[in-house]
């Protein structure tokens, strides 16, 4: 495989006609020019050069090579500065990860303000569960992810750090013509009597297990429902209730109340992750827009 440098030594030889000029223009000795050339065309199979008695001319095959190292030359230069361009935070690529209800609202407003600061910069949303996002951060494949701690823990991933983003309150939504729904706040044993829309499957304890077993009680039937636009449908039909937390608040129709419950536990952490080593300008920008609008997303409901 030929070197950068030879090829752009071949490049100049040929533009100058002598091995002196190029040696002058790219502050060589002649003698080491010599040399050099002399390996690249050991390297290429025969000469690139005809030596004529003032200067030289490039062989058939040194136009060959100096095409192909023309092209390379050409495209090493671009692909630097692009880089610099990135690392500047602008232009580029920024790959950003986000579980289902930090896109409903908060991610989208975030987004809406870095497209304006950084128009130049390409925008690649991935939507997935915290502990996948965490996956494909540690693997490369993502330059900025929002997880969270619910429902078993925050997940973690070598050669990745994360800070705490927001506090992310649950409520419950319950159809509008619910005997609780304009209540201010609501003991979850009020509600033991309900169906319980959610999509955790599994033996693993949920919030709302933990939940119901501190006030005392099992839930009487869970509807496992996997999409939020399900589980508002299901209870916009009556058919139960389900937690909500406050991100996810914004996307409740007008059929459902969202209802505080009186147990303080009953709250997730939202946190942003990053590489540890060198994250993006732009993925900085970008952290520093979400938690900007963290607190906007959680002020009152709808």
């Amino acid at each position: 495989m030929f070197e950068i440098d030879a090829l752009r030594l071949l490049v100049t030889v040929a533009d100058t006609g002598s091995f002196t000029g190029a040696a002058v223009r790219l502050n060589y000795t002649q003698s080491a020019v010599s040399r050099r050339i002399a390996a690249l065309e050991q390297q290429a199979g025969g000469p690139l050069f005809d030596r004529l008695p003032r200067g030289v001319r490039l062989s058939p095959a040194g136009r060959a090579l100096r095409r192909h190292a023309v092209d390379v030359l050409n495209r090493l230069s671009r692909a630097e500065q692009e880089l610099t361009v990135i690392h500047a935070g602008h232009g580029g690529m920024l790959r950003v990860g986000a579980f289902a209800t930090a896109n409903i609202s908060l991610v989208p407003a975030a987004l809406r303000e870095f497209g304006r600061a950084r128009p130049d910069v390409s925008v690649v949303a991935v939507e997935g569960r915290s502990a996948t996002l965490m996956e494909r951060l540690a693997e490369g494949e993502l330059d900025l992810a929002v997880v969270s701690d619910y429902p078993s823990g925050l997940p973690s991933a070598d050669g990745i750090t994360t800070a705490a983003l927001l506090e992310d309150e649950l409520f419950v939504a319950l159809h509008r013509e619910h005997p609780l729904a304009g209540a201010g706040s609501i003991d979850l044993r009020d509600l033991r009597d309900e169906a319980w829309l959610q999509d955790a499957y599994g033996d693993r304890p949920t919030m709302l297990a933990n939940a119901c077993a501190r006030a005392g009680f099992s839930p009487r039937k869970i509807i496992r429902i996997a999409e939020w636009t399900g589980k508002f449908g299901y209870a916009a039909a009556g058919l139960g209730v389900a937690l909500v937390p406050s991100l996810a608040a914004w996307a409740v129709p007008a059929e459902l109340a969202l209802c505080r419950l009186d147990d303080p536990a009953l709250r997730r952490t939202i946190h942003l992750a990053l590489p540890a080593a060198a994250p993006l300008p732009a993925a900085l920008k970008l952290r520093d827009l979400l938690r900007e609008h963290a607190e906007d997303r959680l002020g009152t409901l709808p």
